[in-house]
């Protein structure tokens, strides 16, 4: 038995964006965010539901799944699997264009709905917490005065979620195991309610077409390439830091060298990454603008470094 690896757009977004799945979004959902005077989602609507037309060829770093719930807030739910400059206004941006957008003119403001940002990440993105799940609201900074909960954010990394099987007791540990190790699993854990059952079936890849099966496994061979490519950039900087830093120390005393040699290497291992992602960005056909997102440079700083690539 094989199942998708859930952190994949094409299988993030059949379990919990197609049609079938709005039992499991809502009880994913309900595991996840903390609703005041502990109201829980007993229906939604999934926006965009998945097909797979719509995904093929999608090359982003992320996929999202928009749903909107009896009250009318609308949530986000977004999983990103490799980091990469100015993710975190990127997806401020998300939400608040999600919520400006519900008005058109002449609109009055008061029919604006709480839009919900729920980012899962496949990497620590705030390293000074030790928070599994991090909230976001608009507060007073010195008395915590709630200026408003119409847009919150949420983040899930799922780095910080290490639980084996045995462990897991609540319905949101399942979830968060399914969606971390589902890929490296060959058997359907025991203990799982009705919802989580069906998301294995749903992720199971003898349940796939062949079209399907091609479009994931597509999809884990760019996020693998992409990571191995940051990786080894990284480490490669590194190493050329150090011993640079070692030849310096010599010289101008061991101690500033190191901490020369460190800083380089960071630098040139960030640049190295940078450099590695725009070649193989282009040779699997990324469009400019993800390519952008993905270095944090510019249109014309990239299209100078193509020829020397090439």
């Amino acid at each position: 038995m094989k199942f998708l690896d859930i952190k994949t757009d094409f299988a993030f977004k059949k379990v919990f964006g197609s049609d079938e799945s709005k039992d499991l979004l809502i009880s994913f959902l309900n595991s996840v965010i903390d609703f005041d005077n502990h109201q829980t989602i007993t229906d939604l609507i999934i926006v965009d539901p998945y097909s797979i037309p719509l995904l093929k060829g999608m090359k982003d770093t992320y996929v999202d799944v928009k749903a909107e719930l009896s009250d009318n807030t609308r949530v986000i739910i977004e999983m990103q699997v490799l980091n990469h400059e100015g993710l975190e206004k990127r997806i401020l941006y998300n939400a608040a264009k999600n919520y400006s957008i519900q008005l058109k003119k002449g609109d009055a403001y008061h029919l604006l709905n709480p839009v919900i940002a729920l980012t899962i990440t496949d990497f620590t993105l705030f390293k000074n917490s030790d928070e599994l799940i991090n909230r976001f609201k608009l507060l007073e900074k010195k008395h915590f005065i709630e200026y408003s909960d119409d847009i919150e954010l949420i983040f899930i990394e799922l780095p910080k979620f290490n639980k084996t099987e045995p462990e897991l007791t609540s319905i949101q540990d399942k979830w968060l195991y399914f969606i971390k190790n589902a890929g490296s699993l060959d058997y359907i854990p025991k203990n799982l309610n009705q919802e989580l059952e069906k998301a294995f079936n749903i992720a199971n890849e003898a349940n796939l077409s062949e079209e399907e099966l091609e479009l994931q496994h597509k999809k884990r061979d760019w996020i693998y390439i992409q990571k191995s490519s940051i990786e080894l950039a990284t480490k490669t900087g590194l190493q050329q830091g150090l011993e640079q830093g070692l030849e310096q120390g010599l010289e101008q005393g061991r101690e500033q060298g190191l901490e020369q040699g460190l800083e380089q290497g960071l630098e040139q291992g960030e640049w190295q990454a940078k450099i590695k992602i725009i070649e193989n960005a282009t040779r699997i056909g990324l469009p400019m603008q993800t390519i952008m997102e993905l270095t944090g440079l510019d249109e014309e700083k990239i299209l100078s470094l193509l020829p020397k690539i090439s």
